[in-house]
């Protein structure tokens, strides 16, 4: 296949042009950096200093329009925590009751909406979700890296822990998209990093490694299988709310626990709770090369030794080292087995945690790269596979636009991204929006951009025979099976009835390969426009749906809600209603979380009151 050049400042296609550079990018909890290949070495960039690698992966909104990124906000966790946002990737991908749990710990607020859809983040009277923060991150490793090469870069390798799902893989390829950079790929950490080793470089090895992740905010272990240059993920486990900021946690609780200071105090105050949380990293950091750390928060003088902090944090290692022992039994294998152990994320400095793995292990860790950056590098090295610059490595064939389905307000929910290997098989389930709904229209397209309108229509049919149920009942699972031709078939099947429909399309490579570049083209030109209108349009469809339950509850609990709870309710209700006649998202936003604020506790009433009349008269 041709290669298509894409000049995003001029908005034109060339079809003669040398080599793109393409990018390798590790989009990290605690901090992202990106790396690229020059004359056969990896280089990690720097920044205008010459010498860190790390963007601190925080954000914060300044008063006005200015947005700040990277170390330049990190002095902002303590003066203003509310409107400055870290840790965005735990946040990737999912709902509020995902990431409930760790909402308290977090100094920004995260906005709970009672349903399934993406958490959002507040800032002042706007509303962001992850993805948008996460694009503010990439645009700043892409003028980084555009500043020191001299030239537009729009073509990346971004990575992704091996256990993301196809949510939290799909929201990474729309922070790209949005900072103006076209993913060609999604790569698993644990391959990242053993092609920054060299493992899997070579057709003719074979071996079984284990990677051993333990970054800022997440711990995972994976264990690999390589053989002829294919990586195989055999069993991966972890834990997405354990890593660098854990052990603080526990250092920050040792001195509360000491000073005999409250807990709430910190949830109150978000700037001390910011200190705290400060002075516990340099705590960390300092034990890892010396035996006793004092700082001071306040009006309280914090020490801890080495000793101590290694106590505190031994249950959080087991943890790690039991998920390692779960991951060899998932992939039928023992320690026996393990051919290398690599060491990834800057969590794996601190001394007990090198020497807890290499004794599980029973064989010394492979940690000569720096942690930080291996997983960047090796994103470069597979980067410069994808350019076709490592000729002995084959690449087998992808698919080369996105195919998804139209969802409600004509948006395209993506099922199976571009540049997925093919043959492939992906699914999600759906559910109905209308009470009584019998039939489903699956209407299937082709493309990159948010709205189906924008996008190439393949085909359509309609599932019939629903059994009616209440709307969101139904469970509706839709399959995309791609095969290594290009035939995409589609199906869809409702689970609780067994009703299925499938349809068959050949069309998902028809089309010209200008055609795809000025696709292309278009998306990410398009993308912040995209991606408002989308969110935009996300914000009605919840709002509506919620204005429907909002009239349910009131209708079904006329009788224990006062005359002041009804009209006030009725009042939250009609000004959600009127927001989602409007143009702009946050007023929406607003409107849902002032109605679900008010009507939360009158909610959790007239439960207690429907199960006490349920089980009124019933033995326990």
């Amino acid at each position: 296949m041709a290669k298509i050049s894409i000049n995003l400042s001029e908005g034109t296609v060339k079809k003669e042009a040398k080599k793109d550079i393409i990018v390798g990018i590790d989009l990290g909890t605690t901090n992202s950096l990106v790396a690229y290949m020059q004359d056969g070495q990896v280089i990690a960039v720097t920044g205008e200093d010459g010498k860190n690698t790390l963007v601190p992966s925080i954000v914060h909104f300044a008063t006005g329009e200015q947005i700040i990124v990277g170390d330049a906000a990190k002095q902002f966790l303590l003066t203003d925590p509310g409107n400055t946002i870290y840790s965005v990737k735990r946040l990737m991908g999912k709902s509020y009751q995902d990431i409930a749990k760790a909402g308290q710990y977090l100094g920004y607020e995260i906005i709970d909406e009672d349903t399934e859809s993406l958490v959002k983040i507040r800032v002042r009277d706007r509303f962001y979700s992850p993805v948008e923060l996460s694009a503010k991150i990439l645009a700043e490793l892409k003028t980084r890296i555009e500043k020191t090469l001299k030239e537009d870069i729009s073509k990346a390798v971004i990575t992704v822990p091996a256990y993301f799902n196809d949510a939290q893989r799909q929201a990474t390829r729309d922070a790209g998209k949005l900072a103006g950079l076209d993913v060609l790929r999604i790569v698993n950490e644990p391959t990242a990093a053993s092609l920054a080793y060299g493992i899997g470089l070579s057709p003719d090895e074979s071996k079984t490694i284990a990677v051993y992740d333990l970054g800022g905010g997440t711990f995972d272990i994976s264990i690999l299988q390589i053989q002829g240059g294919i990586f195989e993920v055999l069993s991966t486990n972890g834990d997405t709310f354990l890593g660098g900021d854990d052990l603080d946690r526990v250092i920050i609780d040792y001195w509360l626990s000491r000073h005999k200071i409250k807990t709430a105090l910190l949830t109150e105050n978000k700037e001390l709770s910011q200190a705290f949380r400060i002075a516990a990293e340099e705590a960390k950091k300092t034990l890892s090369t010396e035996n006793q750390y004092a700082g001071r928060v306040g009006e309280w003088t914090l020490g801890i030794d080495k000793s101590q902090f290694e106590t505190l944090i031994q249950p959080l290692i087991d943890k790690t080292l039991n998920s390692c022992k779960n991951a060899l039994a998932d992939a039928k294998l023992s320690i026996d087995n393990i051919d290398s152990v690599i060491m990834v994320g800057g969590s794996t400095r601190v001394p007990l945690v090198k020497k807890a793995v290499s004794d599980f292990f029973n064989q010394p860790v492979n940690n000569s790269l720096n942690p930080d950056e291996v997983v960047a590098l090796g994103a470069a090295i597979q980067a410069d596979i994808l350019a076709g610059n490592n000729k002995d490595l084959l690449l087998i064939d992808i698919t080369p636009l996105s195919l998804g389905i139209e969802t409600m307000g004509g948006l395209m929910d993506t099922i199976i991204p571009r540049n997925t290997k093919v043959p492939a098989k992906a699914g999600r389930q759906y559910t109905t929006s209308v009470d009584g709904q019998k039939n489903l229209q699956v209407a299937v397209y082709q493309g990159e951009r948010d709205l189906v309108s924008d996008n190439r229509k393949l085909g359509e049919f309609i599932l019939r025979g629903i059994p009616p149920m209440p709307a969101g009942i139904p469970k509706i699972d839709i399959q995309f099976i791609l095969d290594a031709d290009g035939i995409l078939t589609v199906r869809a099947k409702e689970m609780r009835s067994g009703v299925e429909q499938s349809i068959q399309m050949k069309s998902a490579y028809g089309i010209s390969e200008e055609d795809m570049a000025r696709m292309l083209l278009d998306s990410i030109k398009n993308a912040e426009a995209d991606m408002k209108i989308r969110a935009l349009l996300e914000a009605r469809n919840e709002a509506n749906n919620i204005v429907l339950s909002a009239d349910k509850f009131l209708k079904q609990n006329a009788a224990i809600l006062s005359e002041e709870e009804t009209t006030r309710t009725l009042e939250l209700v009609n000004v959600l209603r009127e927001s989602v006649k409007g143009d702009d998202k946050d007023v929406i936003n607003l409107a849902m979380k002032d109605l679900n604020t008010y009507t939360e506790p009158l909610a959790h009433r007239a439960m207690d009151v429907n199960i006490g009349a349920a089980i009124k008269g019933k033995k326990l």
